[in-house]
C-alpha cells in the first residue's frame, strides 16, 4: 500500500511540472482563429467617412455614428468545430528565423463575421449591422520576433476589404450594403508562443468554413498550426500546466474568450478598433 501511494505521489508531482516546449526554428504555415467580444472594444465608426445622405431612405440624414460590434460564429463543415470563432487569419508561408531571431510570412484574412450588439436607429427605422469579407483579400507581411527559444512577439498589419450590411429590423425591409477597406494596424505588443501540448496536424483533414458570410461552408483551410499560438503568455502556460496537474487535458476553451494570463490583441485603425481574443480551439 505504501509503495502504491509513493508511486501515485511521484506521478502526480511529475504531472504538475510545466512541460518546456522544444526550440522553434521555423513557424509552420497555418491559421489563427479569434473570437470578438461585444464589450465595446470592437467598433466601426463613420465620423470621418459618413454614410451618405439618402442611403437608408430618400430623406435619411448622413450617418456619422459608431457601431459596437461582436463576433458571430463562423459556419463550419462540422457544426461548432471552431468553438464560436468569428475571424480567421492565415499565415501563408513557413517562416524560418534568421540569425537575429526574425521570421517573415505573408498573412491574409480568410473569414470574418461580426454583427452589431444593438440595432442602429435612423429616421428610416432601425437596422442590424453585419460585417463580412468582400471578395479576395489582399496579403500583407507578418514579422515574427523570437525572444526565447519558443516564444516572442509579432507584428501583423492585416488589410481587409469588407462588406457592411444594414438589415432592417422591420419585416419586409430591404437589406443595404456598403463595401469599404482598411488596414488593421500592427500591434507591436502582440505575443506568441509554442505551447507544450504541440502536436502535428499535418496529416489531418482540412477545415471547411464559411468565408463569405452566407452561413454555408465554402472553403477548405489548413488546420491551426500547432507551433504558433497567438496571444500566448507565460502566465497562460502556467494556468494550462495547473489544469493539466488536476487531470484536465483539454485545452482552454474560448468561453468569454480571454484565457487566463492572456491579453486581447487590438488593432487600432482609422475607422474603428478591432480587439480579438485568441480562441484556443481543440480542433
Amino acid at each position: 500500500m505504501k509503495r502504491a501511494f509513493v508511486g501515485s505521489l511521484a506521478i502526480a508531482l511529475l504531472a504538475a511540472l510545466p512541460v518546456v516546449a522544444a526550440p522553434v526554428h521555423t513557424i509552420h504555415n497555418g491559421i489563427d482563429v479569434w473570437r470578438t467580444p461585444g464589450d465595446g472594444t470592437t467598433f466601426v465608426k463613420f465620423e470621418k467617412n459618413p454614410i451618405p445622405r439618402g442611403f437608408f431612405c430618400a430623406n435619411s440624414d448622413a450617418f456619422t455614428g459608431r457601431v459596437v460590434l461582436q463576433g458571430h460564429p463562423l459556419a463550419t463543415g462540422t457544426p461548432g468545430e471552431l468553438d464560436g470563432a468569428d475571424t480567421i487569419v492565415q499565415r501563408l508561408d513557413d517562416a524560418t528565423f534568421d540569425g537575429s531571431g526574425v521570421a517573415m510570412t505573408r498573412v491574409q484574412i480568410r473569414a470574418l463575421q461580426l454583427e452589431s450588439v444593438t440595432p442602429i436607429k435612423t429616421s428610416c427605422g432601425e437596422f442590424n449591422v453585419r460585417v463580412t469579407l468582400s471578395g479576395t483579400q489582399p496579403t500583407t507581411q507578418m514579422k515574427i520576433i523570437r525572444e526565447t527559444e519558443s516564444s516572442g512577439r509579432f507584428e501583423a498589419p492585416v488589410a481587409v476589404t469588407y462588406k457592411i450590411s444594414f438589415v432592417p429590423t422591420r419585416v419586409g425591409g430591404q437589406k443595404l450594403d456598403l463595401v469599404r477597406s482598411f488596414t488593421l494596424a500592427a500591434d507591436p505588443k502582440s505575443t506568441w508562443g509554442s505551447h507544450s501540448d504541440a502536436k502535428s496536424f499535418s496529416g489531418r483533414s482540412p477545415l471547411l468554413v464559411d468565408t463569405d458570410g452566407d452561413q454555408i461552408p465554402d472553403t477548405y483551410l489548413p488546420r491551426m498550426s500547432s507551433n504558433f499560438e497567438a496571444g500566448w503568455t507565460p502566465a497562460f502556460e502556467k494556468a494550462r500546466a495547473e489544469r493539466r496537474s488536476h487531470g484536465i487535458t483539454k485545452m482552454l476553451q474560448p468561453v468569454g474568450c480571454t484565457p487566463p494570463g492572456s491579453d486581447p490583441i487590438c488593432h487600432p485603425e482609422s475607422v474603428g478598433i478591432h480587439c480579438s481574443d485568441p480562441c484556443l480551439a481543440t480542433y
